[in-house]
């Protein structure tokens, strides 16, 4: 597109008396950003994205041996009740001190999702000796050197150095360890999402998706000639969104589904009805027009598929109460935005990390090209107004 600016406007729309879908002005140049922010060197970040693409593909590795010989006792529950793997830990100690190797001359900040308190008591003995033994086989396994045998001291220090808040000054990485927990536990999609934040913008993200295969999941456009699973999805602010097999160093650039017509497009959704209401985004795909049937799959990797055009939309409707977390979505934004694509609130504002580890958003995230959003967030306005009408 040369350097031209292509402007989307999405028009004000007033929803019931709280809602206000702003006046959305979208920009796209002829190299994209995800932001106006001051961060776009060709050069910026590389250091860092490299280390996150190390940290993330070893949590990865680690996972996939829990996954392929999953024991009984490795699966816990957490006060809230989902459930918690050593893999869930070792990804989180793992990614923690490989950036801390990786990049030492930098203050470190991590936001993330686990801590070691149920690991502290008694009863977590067993598992915490797992968990050092599963970093440790995996750090040997890997040939790096410079890790000598870690204690069950030094995992519990890595894995409680995700206790940062987050916010709108300076870097803090933000790491879902597995995101789509339930999903591992049943052997079927997970993501390792690791981000960085600088003053509140995502600046990098990368989806390690070990069970995600090379070839389209959502369309008959196939990016592998093979059978082979594991992607390995990257993007630094202004410099676009790749994708590479997990083992391999060939990448490809992708980029999101340009279509305008939504009798073409297809949309993911959560696999678990509990995270986000199937019903209303049934409603919100008949009133777009959307014919085929929604893809469910658990985690970030949706955010994945979506960056290489598997799908055209994500929608994500958390029921009443629930608050959506920072680590939940950062990676997976960034590698959509600099696919072409846009995350926005279904009011219309852009998501906004800075505020610590919640993302308070209204209503649901939806997500999808630049063609398709106006009318999308008309169909989400009008099933919103429905649900509302009808309480």
């Amino acid at each position: 597109m040369n350097t031209a600016t292509v402007w989307l406007r999405a028009r004000s729309i007033t929803i019931g008396s709280d809602w206000r879908v702003c006046e959305a002005r979208i920009r796209r140049s002829g190299r994209r950003c995800c932001s106006s922010s001051p961060f776009l060197s060709s050069m910026a970040y590389e250091k860092e994205l490299a280390a996150a693409k190390k940290a993330a593909a070893l949590a990865a590795r680690l996972c996939q041996k829990v996954q392929k010989a999953l024991l009984q006792s490795d699966v816990h529950s957490k006060s809230d009740k989902s459930p918690v793997t050593v893999a869930d830990y070792g990804s989180q100690a793992l990614v923690s001190l490989i950036l801390e190797r990786e990049l030492p001359s930098e203050t470190f900040s991590l936001v993330a999702e686990e801590d070691s308190g149920d690991l502290r008591k008694e009863s977590g003995q067993d598992t915490l000796k797992r968990i050092t033994e599963l970093v440790n086989d995996t750090l040997t396994g890997e040939g790096l050197n410079g890790f000598s045998s870690l204690t069950t001291n030094d995992v519990l220090k890595a894995i409680d150095n995700g206790k940062s808040d987050g916010g709108s000054v300076g870097r803090h990485w933000v790491l879902d360890p597995i995101d789509g927990t339930k999903g591992f536990v049943r052997g079927d999609q997970y993501a390792i999402a690791l981000a960085l934040l600088h003053d509140g913008k995502v600046v990098l993200g990368v989806l390690a998706c070990p069970n995600l295969p090379l070839a389209s999941i959502g369309s008959n456009q196939t990016h592998s000639s093979s059978n082979e699973v594991g992607c390995l999805f990257f993007a630094k602010v202004g410099d676009g969104s790749y994708m590479q097999a997990l083992g391999g160093s060939t990448q490809t650039r992708v980029h999101v589904c340009d279509t305008d017509n939504p009798e073409e497009a297809s949309f993911f959704e959560s696999f678990e009805a509990a995270h986000s209401s199937h019903d209303l985004s049934s409603s919100i795909a008949e009133k777009l027009g959307v014919k085929a049937p929604p893809v469910r799959i658990d985690s970030q990797a949706k955010y994945g598929a979506l960056s290489r055009g598997d799908g055209a939309i994500y929608l994500r409707f958390p029921h009443k109460g629930y608050r959506e977390k920072i680590w939940d979505h950062a990676a997976g934004s960034i590698v959509v935005t600099e696919a072409g694509g846009i995350c926005m609130d279904a009011a219309g504002n852009p998501l906004d990390f800075s505020k610590g580890k919640f993302l308070d958003v209204v209503s649901g995230i939806i997500v999808t090209n630049q063609k398709l959003m106006p009318s999308l967030l008309r169909a989400v306005k009008e099933a919103l107004n429905e649900k509302a009408s009808s309480l």
